[in-house]
């Protein structure tokens, strides 16, 4: 799987995302810290990525836009930590797979993941 992670999220989880074999980059480490959320999206769905972030107006900018992809996954977790984040990361990779690549907003809490299919 392809992974695009936003400002929000630690570059210690895109190196995890490569240790198990995805390719996955970091807005950081190609400069674009600064690149609005709208061109963030369209830079995720050109590549074919699935974007990892922080920042809630991800799912609002995808539902506004009608578009199946890409697929966000929106960690709104009290501990934004990489091994937290990883952990959670990780069990939904091996649990939804199949819908990450046909298009989600996921949402994850420390209690919950919420799936729900693009388009909205």
């Amino acid at each position: 799987m392809k992974f695009l992670a936003d400002m929000g999220i630690s570059p210690r989880v895109v190196a995890a995302l490569r240790e198990r074999g995805h390719e996955a980059s970091h807005l950081q480490e190609q400069g674009l810290g600064t690149m609005p959320d709208g061109e963030i999206l369209a830079k995720a769905r050109t590549e074919g990525r699935i974007l990892l972030t922080h920042d809630l107006d991800f799912g609002e900018l995808l539902a506004a836009s009608g578009g199946a992809l890409p697929s966000v996954i929106i960690f709104r977790l009290k501990d934004m930590r990489a091994e937290n984040v990883n952990l959670h990361l990780f069990s939904i990779l091996d649990k939804q797979s199949a819908a990450l690549d046909k298009g989600v907003v996921c949402s994850v809490t420390e209690r919950k993941v919420r799936i729900r299919e693009l388009p909205i």
